[in-house]
């Protein structure tokens, strides 16, 4: 329970990772806000959030609005009284070869994994640094150090957000505001499954060092110490969990 009591709130935490990370982190004790786009599927996580013992509230959001944000943090604020733990898990992404990728194509993965990540942590910051404490977790990739054959937006955007987590950690390290990412190795979701079902997963794989993909609860021990107290010197760095990906150069 090294999270007892903490307030979280989990942007894009009604699938896939995000909601692994929000379960994972009203397991380790923490009420938590499970937020996305989707009416049934924010009222079907706070219902698990709420059958683990944990505070929570059915509330969308929209990180393309920074209004729906606003509203989001201030019925966070209305039920907890404060958000200590922010996650931003929001995230869309398209395969396409960038000769043909269109400026709509572009802006619109930008608007959602980079401008929706960097509104969500001023809205949420600004609350943070108000009260002297808070830990951000931003979502970012293995694409936020190597590229990935056509989906040059989406490696952009994540390479974007380890640079935006770095800056903001420098900048609100003062406030006592601490801000971090993980960059999830080859996580199967809803997102991605037809690209592991294809010769490119299969390329994913071998170039994994443990030969296998890996499973969202995967990611809870590294999101949990991220949200601690364990934390505390622990700021501006993007922990990858990957299989030793990253480590790889020739596995065979």
């Amino acid at each position: 329970m090294e999270l007892a009591g903490r307030k979280a709130v989990v942007i894009g935490g009604t699938s896939g990772i995000g909601k692994a990370l929000a379960l994972g982190l009203a397991r380790a004790g923490a009420n938590v806000i499970a937020t996305s786009r989707s009416d049934a599927a924010v009222a079907e996580t706070t219902a698990e959030i709420r059958s683990l013992g944990r505070e929570s509230m059915e509330i969308v959001s929209d990180v393309l609005q920074r209004r729906s944000l606003q509203s989001l943090l201030e019925g966070a604020l209305a039920v907890f009284g404060r958000v200590d733990i922010l996650v931003n898990a929001a995230g869309i992404t398209k395969r396409e070869p960038t000769l043909e990728v269109s400026e709509e194509t572009w802006n619109a993965i930008l608007n959602v994994n980079l401008h929706g990540t960097l509104r969500a942590c001023q809205v949420f910051g600004g609350q943070m640094i108000t009260q002297g404490y808070g830990r951000i977790i931003n979502i970012a990739s293995l694409s936020s150090f190597v590229a990935f054959q056509e989906v040059t937006a989406y490696c952009a955007s994540k390479a974007a957000v380890a640079s935006l987590t770095r800056s903001l950690a420098v900048e609100w390290a003062k406030h006592g505001v601490l801000v971090n990412a993980v960059a999830p190795g080859i996580f199967p979701t809803a997102l991605n499954s037809r690209i592991l079902d294809s010769p490119r997963g299969q390329e994913l794989q071998m170039r994994t060092p443990l030969a296998r993909f890996g499973t969202t609860d995967e990611l809870i021990s590294t999101a949990v110490y991220l949200a601690s107290e364990k934390t505390s010197f622990t700021n501006g760095q993007v922990i990858a969990v990957d299989g030793g990906f990253l480590a790889s150069g020739v596995n065979q």
